[in-house]
């Protein structure tokens, strides 16, 4: 995993889809969903890390885009 679309995969394999319509919050949303996911033992620690790992670079990205 490591981009935004494997996490989105990630997300696709329970059922999970996502999208606000502002890149910002869609990513903000995966972030919630993905401690859902984590708190509920459905995937590892490893998975887990991985993906916030992710979605933070991603989330700092697109705040730099709006911001500049």
């Amino acid at each position: 995993m490591e981009t935004l679309y494997d996490v989105q995969q990630l997300f696709k394999q329970f059922g999970i889809y996502i999208y606000v319509g502002k890149r910002l919050y869609d990513i903000e949303l995966m972030i919630i969903e993905l401690r859902k996911l984590y708190d509920g033992r459905l995937i590892d620690q490893d998975t887990y890390m991985t993906a916030w790992r992710i979605l933070k670079r991603e989330h700092r990205i697109e705040e730099s885009r709006e911001k500049g």
